[in-house]
């Protein structure tokens, strides 16, 4: 099963696919993780992005592209993976696409969280995460079970996102509808599109996207 989730800053994403992670047993891979996992591990590409970033420059699409080639041939990738983070870009899209093919592989499903920009702006200001294990809350919406200690490792360290406010999200949102959001059409039209309520209750979010995959 290899899956993207795509939606707009806020939409939910990140924690629909912990949820994913624990009922199916495959891997969520972000963008930020691999690189830093690459260049850690010392390989060639690793180097190569190691020292564009130590120059200030953004990662290539193709050296993105060849950690994510890197990082799905490990054993855990076997299953599958849900992509965290890529593609943004229609141009990343057919980079991806072409890997995959080139590895006899596809990807299976591309789940859009639709939601609302208004709500995002009170879903994003009341969000927050434990620093040690990463599980996401919220303000309103998802408290831990004891106050001040997280559910998933009983840690208390908690974190706030210093761009989780409405002027820096206007900004993310007008980048995500210029640059990410065209890759709705793009896997509509490989008919490999689904699409959820994103404004649904997180665990009704999660009902519905597993009940998609296993239709």
């Amino acid at each position: 099963m290899r899956l993207i989730l795509l939606g707009p800053p806020g939409a939910g994403k990140g924690t629909q696919a912990k949820f994913l992670v624990d009922a199916y047993g495959i891997p969520q891979l972000s963008t930020g993780d691999m690189l830093r996992e690459a260049v850690a591990a010392g390989s060639d590409v690793g180097k190569q992005a190691k020292a564009i970033m130590e120059a200030g420059k953004l990662v290539s699409d193709d050296i993105m592209n060849a950690i994510i080639s890197e990082r799905i041939s490990q054993p855990d990738c076997r299953k599958g993976f849900i992509l965290d983070g890529f593609p943004r870009t229609l141009e990343q899209a057919d980079a991806l696409y072409h890997m995959l093919e080139g590895k006899g592989m596809e990807i299976d499903t591309v789940i859009a969280l639709e939601v609302d920009d208004d709500a995002l702006v009170e879903r994003i200001s009341g969000r927050f995460t434990c620093g040690n294990c990463g599980e996401g809350y919220h303000d309103k919406f998802k408290q831990p079970a004891k106050e001040g200690v997280c559910d998933r490792c009983g840690e208390s360290d908690f974190k706030r996102r210093k761009d989780d406010n409405p002027e820096t999200l206007r900004t993310r949102l007008f980048a995500y509808y210029k640059d990410t959001a065209p890759l709705i059409g793009y896997y509509h039209a490989y008919r490999k599109l689904r699409t959820v309520d994103g404004m649904a209750d997180i665990g009704d979010v999660t009902k519905a996207i597993r009940a998609v995959l296993e239709a």
